[in-house]
């Protein structure tokens, strides 16, 4: 090859180059109008991730709110067996009682001072409100099958 003929066929090769990367670029209004869009998407997705969280949230405090309310009924009716027990166990057992009663009363209060931080903090905060939950649950299962007359 000669060099005539190389340096027709580097320009054309840069030509063809140029050309293709002028056709495959947007122009800076393209450009934008993209980047508003994704952006635009992207605040969709936040959006329905922050709604669908506090969803989440409001029906989680609804589920801890009818147990807390599970746990006073059951709490009410247990103080009602016991009226019929001897001094010193009813004592005991009032004692107890008023544990649970206060551990229930705090969880709550904990409940429903909870303010939305987020999905991680949530997260967290539900676990450790389901634990307290279970094991308040199990307390008073434990307090009741002492109680067999």
């Amino acid at each position: 090859m000669t060099n005539l003929n190389k340096t027709f066929v580097v320009a054309t090769l840069t030509g063809l180059l140029a050309m293709a990367l002028l056709i495959g670029c947007n122009t800076p209004s393209e450009n934008k109008a993209e980047a508003e869009q994704e952006v635009k998407e992207a605040n969709q997705k936040l959006d329905e991730a922050n709604e669908e969280y506090l969803q989440d949230v409001a029906n989680y405090k609804k589920e801890v709110d009818e147990r807390i309310a599970e746990n006073n009924k059951n709490i009410a009716e247990f103080n009602a067996r016991i009226e019929n027990e001897k001094k010193e166990a009813k004592a005991e057992y009032k004692a107890k009682i008023a544990e649970l009663e206060k551990r229930n009363t705090d969880l709550k209060k904990k409940m429903d001072d909870y303010k939305a931080e987020g999905r991680e903090k949530w997260e967290i905060f539900k676990a450790e409100i389901k634990y307290d939950l279970d094991e308040l649950g199990t307390s008073f299962q434990n307090l009741t099958k002492n109680n067999v007359k």
